[in-house]
């Protein structure tokens, strides 16, 4: 059994779906399939929810997103099975459009409203997607995918989906179900896994029912040394680790959403990055064997921007075990991702990077608590560097090649780009380094050049 997911982009247009359906049809064993919602809908229907609240006459805006949905209908699917598909579509659209007179009658738009009214992408595409393709049948993913609050959102209670995907899927032949919404699992409201959260309800399904592989069906030919619209040079990675997977899209790489990896590398269930609208290219495998025997240390390399390094200086941060411990803890109970820890040459100070829609939240968190070595001087300064951007260097065991985080540095610096932080002791996959912001395309473009040197 295989589990195929189709975002936005492979959903978006008449034609794209029909690729999805050729795709479809040419399966050789059973397999249930993830679709998004119609390509860009999503932004859509929350744009519109916040002109409705505002006030605005949202009605050309409703009449055009039933409009596309319509036409799609018309172009995509067999006549025989319109009518089907029209008596879900239809009511769906009817309700949307009364929700968005509701929100410009009270004015306002309440977070578990907004939840409901981005669920109509998903669950209008995904019973065209199943219309469109002889055989299948169409699941409806809030009654098998639940979420707990954690610390005020939403997250996969993982057990409990995991148990109600096997009773929705006991039998597979062709089935289609929309990713992305879910329902909480003690009122039964509509919820959703977030952005990304299509690739992580295939991820679900494919780990609950110990699927062959993951089919992660995108717009681009599979994940790529780097981003191809800064280095145009960037080429293919063919095979790569679940762990190099993971580090370069925690570290900006957008062509899976992180979270999607874990449920499927616990299991060892392969990923392949594939395009849809070029399926014969022969995509990324991911799996948690190394790719065979590499010349080349590093597999690729990422970019996060709007980033900034926060330092706390003093006597107690040469204990660094423990201020660390209490700066992560105290961070994620807050929601606040840390993304490179770091001891500069000075033991007097201690340094990690967050985003910079983050630094105030994060400055606070750590003034509360630090409190009292702030107070009897253990801590005597807690600042931020802002407008940096944060470049990860990853590869398979990097930790083994010694001397690499010295050239990455020594590269950087000769070439006049100052590095305001490096990090290479914490992952073994991985060295990061924080540049200037304005710098980041150039160190980027010299440090693919240094590991991936175009070939005449």
């Amino acid at each position: 059994m295989i589990v195929l997911k189709f975002g936005g982009t492979s959903v978006g247009t008449a034609d794209s779906l029909r690729n999805v359906r050729e795709i479809a049809l040419g399966l050789e064993e059973p397999a249930i399939i993830v679709v998004s919602a119609l390509g860009g809908l999503t932004d859509r229907l929350i744009a519109t929810a916040k002109a409705a609240a505002a006030g605005e006459d949202t009605a050309p805006e409703m009449e055009a997103i039933a409009r596309r949905h319509y036409d799609i209908i018309e172009e995509v699917v067999p006549q025989e099975r319109r009518d089907e598909v029209l008596e879900t579509v239809r009511p769906l659209l009817s309700e949307l459009a009364r929700m968005y007179e509701g929100l410009n009658l009270i004015g306002d738009l309440p977070a578990r409203t907004l939840d409901v009214i981005v669920s109509f992408g998903e669950r209008m595409s995904a019973p065209i997607v199943a219309g469109m393709i002889d055989g299948a049948r169409c699941h409806y993913s809030p009654s098998f995918v639940k979420t707990e609050k954690w610390f005020g959102k939403n997250i996969a209670d993982t057990t409990l989906t995991s148990d109600l995907i096997c009773k929705e899927f006991a039998e597979v032949s062709l089935e289609v179900t929309g990713g992305f919404i879910s329902s909480d699992r003690d009122s039964g409201e509509i919820t959703n896994l977030g952005r990304g959260g299509s690739d992580y309800t295939a991820a679900l399904i494919a780990a609950a029912l110990d699927a062959r592989i993951l089919d992660i069906w995108t717009d681009v030919d599979g994940f790529m040394t780097s981003d191809p619209r800064i280095i145009p040079s960037a080429r293919i990675i063919p095979e790569m680790t679940f762990v190099e997977s993971m580090e370069l899209c925690s570290f900006g790489a957008k062509v899976i959403y992180p979270p999607t990896i874990y449920p499927v590398f616990h299991k060892n269930i392969p990923i392949r990055i594939l395009n849809t609208f070029n399926p014969s290219a022969r995509g990324t495998y991911i799996s948690d064997r190394p790719a065979g025997s590499r010349e080349n240390p590093v597999t690729g390399l990422s970019t996060l921007r709007d980033t900034c390094l926060v330092t706390l200086s003093g006597p107690t941060t040469a204990n660094v075990a423990s201020l660390n411990s209490r700066a992560y803890n105290a961070m994620a109970r807050r929601g606040i991702q840390v993304f490179l820890l770091a001891q500069p040459g000075d033991d007097s100070d201690f340094s990690f990077a967050v985003a910079s829609a983050d630094a105030q939240r994060t400055v606070y968190v750590l003034n509360e608590e630090f409190a009292p070595e702030l107070l009897d001087g253990a801590l005597e300064d807690i600042s931020v560097k802002d407008c940096l951007s944060t470049i990860a260097v990853v590869g398979d065991n990097l930790k083994a090649e010694s001397g690499l985080a010295p050239r990455i540095v020594h590269s950087l610096t000769r070439a006049g780009i100052p590095v305001e932080a490096v990090s290479d002791g914490s992952s073994e996959t991985t060295v990061t380094v924080m540049v200037p912001q304005q710098e980041a395309t150039p160190a980027l473009r010299l440090l693919h050049g240094l590991f991936f040197p175009q070939q005449i």
